[in-house]
């Protein structure tokens, strides 16, 4: 859901039509590490985001198409080419909400942007959703004490409540890598061992749309030997809000971004840590991530 939310934010303002769908609940724990997983259509067939591969979008797409004012909860057995996609075996029991952005809290998408934790309470009657409620730190007080409960769980979860579901999102930490090779490889595959999620990417504008999504609890490290692409990179970093940035790269290399963007008038790189990482006499690439990502963590929680 946090992956999907600037979009979803930008056609709620605009007034265009969005169908969001997402996982409620499953008899397998293989599909844990979707729960925060979501996905958009819009009228014509658009898509955006990410949903078990996509081997559920038809199902999606068919009800999204007849722009109901309700939302819909679907139940389904996996289909074997439903399988093949998903990885779910053959049989697997799902569960799954497919709601109109118009039965949401508008302000609800800013909060995800901010990767807050958001519990989604649906009203359920029959197979229809008709009503939405949506609780954060702040106003999870007042909602039932079960839920509550639930709610102070470090794991995306569902709750089952008479004639109500509701599932609870928690963000996890992202990191934005920008570049290719063995240095950046080894910090994506220890984010990833540490549970974090991971976006790689090796041309700048789209590495601006990486970072348009990055919080707080949130990192950037950026790599490349050519001056120009790598630099960009950072300018987009800084635009970011993310909690931490770093350059890798030579003293050499570091100056001569920093000119770079000096040149386009951004002058102010305090957030930049670069070199990148804590002083430990790295050289291996899983050393350097090491040194990266204990860097990141420490800048992050304010150590």
């Amino acid at each position: 859901m946090y992956d999907i939310a600037l979009s979803v934010g930008a056609f709620v303002r605009s007034k265009t039509r969005a169908d969001i769908a997402w996982l409620i609940t499953s008899d397998l724990s293989i599909v844990s590490s979707n729960r925060n997983d979501a996905v958009v259509f819009t009228p014509g067939g658009g898509k955006l985001g990410s949903l078990l591969n996509g081997a559920f979008d038809g199902r999606f797409s068919e009800i999204a198409s007849r722009k109901l004012s309700v939302g819909r909860i679907v139940e389904c057995e996996v289909t074997p080419l439903e399988s093949t996609l998903s990885g779910i075996a053959v049989g697997t029991h799902l569960t799954f909400a497919v709601v109109p952005a118009d039965l949401f809290d508008p302000d609800l998408w800013g909060s995800f942007l901010e990767r807050e934790k958001i519990a989604l309470d649906l009203h359920v009657s029959g197979d229809e959703i008709t009503k939405v409620e949506s609780f954060n730190s702040a106003s999870i007080v007042a909602a039932d004490p079960e839920l509550v409960e639930k709610f102070e769980s470090q794991k995306p979860t569902t709750v089952l409540l008479e004639n109500r579901q509701i599932t609870i999102f928690v963000p996890l930490r992202k990191i934005a890598i920008y570049g290719d090779g063995p240095m950046p490889q080894a910090i994506a595959g220890l984010a990833e061992a540490m549970g974090w999620q991971v976006a790689m990417e090796t041309r700048p504008d789209n590495f601006a749309g990486v970072c348009a999504t990055l919080s707080a609890i949130d990192s950037v490290v950026v790599t490349g030997h050519e001056v120009e692409s790598s630099s960009r990179a950072l300018a987009y970093a800084l635009e970011s809000k993310a909690g931490y940035i770093g350059a890798l790269g030579s003293q050499k290399m570091q100056e001569n971004r920093a000119d770079w963007l000096a040149y386009r008038e951004i002058t102010d790189l305090s957030r930049i840590h670069g070199p990148a990482g804590f002083p430990i006499g790295a050289a291996k690439p899983m050393e350097v991530a090491i040194s990266v990502l204990a860097q990141a963590l420490a800048v992050i929680n304010g150590v």
